[in-house]
């Protein structure tokens, strides 16, 4: 149930990156829109070089670990980013 004053937005899933967590390519998110993380949250990031991400967040002492939940990736690092949201739900889309 939304919260007055909270917005929320739409972002498709590429890649297989949260696989193990049971979101799937094509999948669609709902993201609360925040510009606030917590450690362990699952976030909508852009990069450094304007790419969105959804990864878990991680601050470590002089950088941030953005953190895939499949055990064939490795997670990466940035000195900076900016969250644009946080995870709230998921719809897929039956083919």
């Amino acid at each position: 149930v939304p919260s007055k004053g909270r917005k929320y937005f739409a972002l498709k899933v590429k890649g297989d990156s949260l696989i193990e967590d049971g979101i799937l390519d094509g999948d669609v998110v709902i993201a609360e829109q925040t510009n606030i993380a917590k450690d362990g949250d699952l976030v909508v990031a852009l990069t450094e070089n304007n790419e969105a991400t959804l990864k878990y967040f991680y601050k470590e002492k002089d950088r941030i670990r953005l953190e895939p939940r499949n055990r064939a990736l490795k997670p990466f690092f940035v000195q900076a980013c900016t969250i644009q949201g946080r995870f709230v739900s998921l719809f897929r889309i039956p083919i």
